[in-house]
């Protein structure tokens, strides 16, 4: 487990962002990744790495997988002037999301980070505010909205039940549940031992890690309040977010 710690504001100044998947439901006629597809003229990824480097982020580590060269090139090209940017291979891309953040152990397995998903269009200020709402010894954090009322968003998010500010269970089928999983995080190490733990149990999903530190009451909700966000799985999902970003624009 990490050593006992809290973060400050000025700690977190890394961030996992996970960009192997091949988005297989987004069906825009390119055998790109759909992290090269624009909303409000911006590339996803592009706009995920912008918007962590606005919330203080100034070490970007990327996990590749599908369309691992053209999605490297994009955040090479289009990353804000003082963001280093560090990559890692995931290659067992086309099975959970458990394991890219795996990926990235060995570079970010001794301070906190904060972990993102690089197809989610969310308000820098929500990071902010997660960072700054600290991070106990081996705790994870998650953003989660309260507040959503689109009833097609709900049934396709991952869901979190409650217990005041404690997770008690997160997943897509979890009934009942009090509020949706943002993808936004602070983790703390721990996270890594835990998704070993839940890869070795034959669940290799971020939830599922994230399910184990909540036995030991060490994942932590933060609620998003009104602030935006949105999970581009699909080309209506794009649409929304084309909707949704004129009321967070980026540099």
């Amino acid at each position: 487990m990490a050593e006992a710690c809290s973060t400050r504001l000025s700690l977190v100044d890394r961030a996992v962002i996970l960009a192997a998947g091949n988005g297989d439901r987004f069906r825009n006629g390119s055998a790109h990744s759909k992290l090269l597809a624009t909303v409000g003229g911006m590339p996803l990824l592009t706009r995920t790495v912008r918007s962590a480097y606005q919330a203080g982020i100034t070490n970007a580590h990327i996990v590749l997988g599908y369309d691992a060269a053209s999605v490297r090139a994009l955040a090479e090209r289009s990353a804000p002037p003082g963001m280093a940017l560090h990559f890692h291979l995931n290659t067992d891309w086309h099975r959970e999301n458990g394991l890219s953040v795996l990926a990235a152990r060995r570079a970010v397995d001794r301070r906190p980070f904060a972990l993102m998903m690089g197809d989610h269009i969310f308000d820098s200020a929500v990071l902010r505010r997660l960072i700054s709402a600290g991070c106990g010894a081996n705790e994870v954090v998650l953003g989660v909205d309260r507040h959503w009322t689109d009833p097609a968003m709900a049934a396709e998010a991952t869901k979190v039940h409650l217990d005041g500010d404690r997770i008690r269970a997160i997943g897509k089928m979890i009934t009942p549940f009090h509020a949706l999983d943002t993808g936004l995080f602070v983790c703390q190490p721990a996270i890594f031992d835990a998704l070993e733990a839940a890869c070795a149990s034959g669940d290799s999903t971020l939830s599922a890690g994230v399910r184990r530190l909540a036995e030991y009451n060490l994942a932590r909700a933060v609620d998003i309040g009104q602030a935006g966000w949105c999970d581009v799985d699909t080309l209506d999902d794009l649409a929304a977010a084309e909707q949704l970003v004129g009321s967070f624009p980026l540099a």
